[in-house]
């Protein structure tokens, strides 16, 4: 690796599977055994509120339950340690980076630990549950869904994040299938604008053609191997 001064990093589910917490999309369609449609779209909260305020009082206990990997934490060491620009783009919704020790870290998909009140538009950290309809603190009203972008829903930040891409100068992808867009064209972008690609995976992705790099294995040793080499230079 030669040395790079604007790095974009953009993670998913791999990098966190070895936390224990599983991908958001099995191959059969489910996440937690649930169909996403009911569980992550605007009409399924619509449908049923109390089913999807229960799974994501389930998915928020996980969260606090689980610990970073050395993925992870090679990561806090590459945002404490790299003096150059850093973005670490996750799709994740747990806070295993922040954990980690990450601070330059965005999260495109929402948070676990957060709650966004739809009648005053204010956003909390909120560890414990939404199934019993609290009250927002900011306004009082019962308003309260999880933090999450759900399918059919915009990503957060994405302004921000294409002007990241547009001035990278390496972009890596760690830990995702390739497959959710818009993420899944991040490489492409952050390509044509001259930066050098590199995915690290547990397997190649759908994506995988699009990188100038490919290395494959576990994300807590792919990654701090990555971590090593980029500011040994």
């Amino acid at each position: 690796m030669r040395a790079f001064r604007n790095i974009v990093i953009l993670t998913g589910a791999g990098i966190s599977a070895e936390s224990g917490l599983r991908t958001f999309r099995a191959e059969d369609g489910l996440w937690e055994d649930h169909p996403v449609e009911e569980v992550a779209t605007p009409e399924g909260f619509a449908r049923d509120p109390a089913l999807v305020q229960r799974f994501y009082d389930e998915r928020r206990a996980q969260i606090r339950a689980a610990s970073p990997n050395p993925a992870h934490e090679a990561l806090g060491r590459l945002d404490r340690e790299f003096a150059g620009q850093l973005l670490i783009v996750t799709q994740n919704i747990d806070d295993l980076h922040e954990r980690g020790g990450a601070r330059r870290v965005l999260h495109m998909h929402g948070e676990g630990l957060s709650a966004w009140c739809r009648a005053c538009d204010a956003r909390h950290r909120w560890e414990g549950t939404l199934g019993d309809g609290p009250a927002c603190p900011a306004c009082g009203e019962a308003a309260m869904r999880p933090d999450i972008v759900w399918f059919g829903e915009m990503p957060y930040e994405m302004d921000r994040i294409f002007d990241a891409l547009a001035s990278a100068d390496l972009f890596v992808s760690i830990g995702t299938s390739g497959a959710v867009y818009p993420a899944a064209g991040f490489v492409q972008q952050a390509s044509a604008n001259g930066a050098r690609t590199l995915e690290l995976n547990l397997e190649e992705s759908l994506g995988s053609r699009n990188f100038d790099e490919t290395r494959l294995g576990a994300a807590s040793e792919l990654v701090p191997a990555w971590v090593d080499e980029v500011l040994r230079d």
